[in-house]
């Protein structure tokens, strides 16, 4: 498989992870370091992340991609992917929300990681 396509499966690999509240999954891809960046601008830890995830403050139900874009440089990558996602968060009613999210990645030990996840609407 190429980069791109790996980076690609991870993507929709985390998105799933979500949706099935999948915390080994998702304490797998991530980089201990990694951190969200909210459309508030709020930044989460991987660990507030997770336990965001687990606990229901965060809820996903479904993802459909409409577009992904990677750009790889040797062992960083970016992305920018942008999908329709449902989700209820934060309390809030449940909705589907055009959500892009530019995300920076790492090779370690032959495998991608995810470093940092900024997200924005589209």
């Amino acid at each position: 498989m190429t980069d791109n396509q790996l980076i690609e499966g991870l993507y929709k690999r985390m998105c799933q992870a979500m949706i099935d509240k999948d915390t080994a999954t998702l304490n797998e891809i991530h980089a201990p370091e990694f951190v969200l960046i909210h459309m508030t601008g709020m930044r989460q830890s991987k660990q507030d992340y997770v336990r965001a995830i687990a606990d229901g403050t965060l809820n996903y139900f479904s993802a459909t991609h409409d577009s992904i874009r990677i750009d790889v440089d040797g062992d960083q990558a970016t992305m920018i992917g942008r999908s329709r996602v449902e989700a209820a968060v934060f309390g809030g009613g449940r909705h589907t929300w055009p959500l892009q999210l530019a995300l920076h990645l790492v090779r370690r030990e032959g495998r991608w990681l995810l470093l940092d996840s900024r997200a924005s609407t589209y």
